[in-house]
C-alpha cells in the first residue's frame, strides 16, 4: 500500500478514537456514498427558486437578485467579523481579514451601478409600489456589521448623543440609533410601518448582539493591540478604509440611486419604506464615524461633502 495512504489511515483512525468511532465503518461508506456534483454543492436548484417578485414587471427579477446578493456578501462580512471577535486581537490577523472585509465592500460598492444604471426607471417607479413597505432599511445584517465594527455610541443618532457618554446604557443607546430616525415621519414624528416591522423582529437579537459586542467589537479589539501596533499604518488604514467604506461609499451609493429613481424637480418621490432618504442617506447629513478617533477634526468636519458632490453631478439635472 502507498505509505501517503498509510499515513492518512493512520490519522483517520487516531481522528475517530477520539470520538469513540470504528474508522472502518466510515471508510465502509465511502464505498456507497456518490461524488458531490457543483449543483448539489452549491444547492444550486434550491438557489435559483429563491427569487419570487411580487409583479410581472421584468426588472424586478434584477432588484430582488442583487438585494440577495447583497445579503449573501454581509453574510461573509460577519463571518469574517465573528472570527476576529472569537480570538485575542493580533495585528496581522486583524490587518488580513479588515482586508477582506474591505474587498467585500468594495465589490458591492462598484457593482451598484446595477441598480443605479441596470434598471429601466419607468419599471422601477411601477414595481416599486407592490413592495410596500419593504425596504432595504430592514437588513438587519446591515445593522450588525454596524454593531460589530464599533462602540454603540458611535451609533446614536447626533441629535441624541450628548446625553449619552461612551460608557451609558446599551439598553438606553440603543433606543436612539440613527437608524430610527431615518424612518420616522418628518412632519408626525410617527414610527413607519417598516421600522415598526423592524423592531418587532429585530430589536432583541440586536440588543443582545449590542451586549456581546461591547468588548469584542473591532474598535475594542483595535485598542486592545500594544501601542506599537496600534500605530500600524497598514492597521489603521484598514479601520479607516472600513469606516469610509460603510459609512461614507455605501450609503452614497444608495443616495446615487434614489437620486436618480425619485428626485423630482418639484417633490421627491417617497422610499418605499416611508423612509426620509433625502436626510438619511448622504453620508454629509450623518456624520457617522466609527473610529473618529483615527480621523482629523477637518476630516470628520467635511466628511463625506466632496464624494456626495461628485457622485450625484449626473443625476442633479
Amino acid at each position: 500500500m502507498d505509505s501517503k495512504i498509510e499515513t492518512l489511515l493512520e490519522q483517520l483512525e487516531n481522528k475517530y478514537k477520539l470520538s469513540d468511532q470504528d474508522v472502518t465503518a466510515y471508510l465502509e461508506g465511502l464505498l456507497y456514498s456518490g461524488f458531490v456534483p457543483y449543483w448539489d454543492y452549491v444547492n444550486l436548484d434550491t438557489l435559483l427558486t429563491l427569487q419570487k417578485p411580487k409583479t410581472t414587471i421584468k426588472d424586478e427579477m434584477i432588484f430582488i437578485m442583487y438585494h440577495q446578493v447583497t445579503e449573501l456578501y454581509f453574510k461573509m462580512i460577519l463571518h469574517e467579523m465573528d472570527q476576529m471577535a472569537a480570538v485575542d486581537a493580533e495585528k496581522s490577523f486583524m490587518i488580513e481579514r479588515l482586508g477582506r472585509i474591505n474587498r467585500y465592500f468594495t465589490i458591492l460598492t462598484d457593482s451598484f451601478n446595477v441598480m443605479t444604471d441596470g434598471m429601466d426607471r419607468e419599471q422601477f417607479l411601477k414595481f416599486r409600489m407592490a413592495l410596500l413597505p419593504a425596504s432595504g432599511f430592514q437588513s438587519a445584517q446591515y445593522r450588525k456589521i454596524e454593531i460589530c465594527s464599533t462602540d454603540l455610541f458611535n451609533l446614536v443618532d447626533k441629535n441624541h448623543q450628548s446625553q449619552f457618554n461612551e460608557h451609558g446604557s446599551l439598553e438606553d443607546m440603543y433606543k436612539f440609533t440613527y437608524w430610527r430616525a431615518g424612518a420616522t415621519d418628518i412632519d408626525t414624528g410617527n414610527k413607519t410601518l417598516t421600522l415598526r416591522q423592524f423592531e418587532d423582529k429585530y430589536d432583541s437579537e440586536l440588543l443582545q448582539l449590542c451586549k456581546d459586542s461591547v468588548n469584542v467589537n473591532l474598535w475594542k479589539k483595535y485598542k486592545s493591540l500594544n501601542d506599537a501596533d496600534q500605530n500600524d499604518s497598514q492597521l489603521v488604514l484598514q479601520l479607516r478604509n472600513l469606516d469610509s467604506n460603510v459609512n461614507v461609499n455605501w450609503p452614497l451609493a444608495h443616495y446615487k440611486t434614489a437620486a436618480k429613481y425619485l428626485a423630482r424637480a418639484n417633490e421627491d418621490v417617497a422610499a418605499t419604506g416611508g423612509t426620509n432618504w433625502q436626510q438619511y442617506l448622504p453620508p454629509r447629513m450623518q456624520k457617522r464615524v466609527f473610529y473618529p478617533k483615527l480621523w482629523s477634526a477637518e476630516e470628520i468636519e467635511n466628511w463625506g461633502k466632496a464624494w456626495v458632490i461628485e457622485a450625484i453631478k449626473p443625476y442633479q439635472s
